[in-house]
């Protein structure tokens, strides 16, 4: 078995900065200088994303603007980059990820971020990561919608940014899931859920 040591950057710039063709293969936080690497998904999660990538597409968003699983946000703290379970890009970030695929800062952020909550309860690193230090990076950076899918308490909660936090909503079952960025959207949480049976 062959192991990768990852390369230390002096500053986020030069990790930036570096060749794609040089990283580590797989998807990394960048932590002080250091990438560390993410544990992979749950078959779960993956399952819920990938099909809400075909809902979304099927239901008209271009395909370019949806990445699941495969853009890295930077964002303000620590990590100072996420891998969100998806990604809805604004059409001007199109031209600007062809060589990376990496929203930094100074970019517009996505319009929609999207995580699928880790099995776990509400005292577990999960639920915390998800609930609490995403959505407080997410708004920082002022991605304007922000979406937890738990699978384990069956909801979807859409959070809107308002004066620099998220207000979340939760719908549950056969419940219309109400996105502002895409008001004629015409997805249940039982249909975003369905991928997991």
């Amino acid at each position: 078995m062959t192991v990768t040591k990852s390369p230390h950057f002096k500053s986020f710039e030069a990790y930036l900065s570096a060749d794609p063709a040089d990283l580590p293969e797989g998807r990394y936080e960048y932590w002080d200088g250091e990438l560390v690497a993410i544990m992979p998904e749950s078959g779960l999660n993956d399952d819920i994303a990938n099909y809400l990538y075909f809902l979304l597409v099927s239901a008209g968003i271009w395909a370019k603007l949806v990445k699941p699983h495969s853009c890295e946000v930077e964002v303000m703290g620590k990590p100072r980059t996420r891998f969100p379970d998806l990604t809805i890009l604004d059409e001007a970030h199109v031209p600007l990820l062809k060589k990376r695929n990496t929203i930094t800062r100074d970019m517009r952020p996505p319009r929609l971020l999207v995580e699928v909550v880790s099995p776990g309860n509400p005292d577990s690193v999960n639920y915390k990561r998800d609930y609490q230090d995403k959505a407080q990076q997410y708004a920082a950076i002022e991605v304007p919608e922000y979406w937890i899918i738990d699978p384990d308490r069956a909801w979807v909660s859409v959070g809107v940014l308002v004066n620099g936090s998220y207000q979340f909503q939760t719908f549950t079952g056969q419940q219309m899931i109400a996105s502002p960025t895409f008001p004629d959207l015409k997805l249940t949480v039982e249909q975003v859920l369905s991928a997991g049976r």
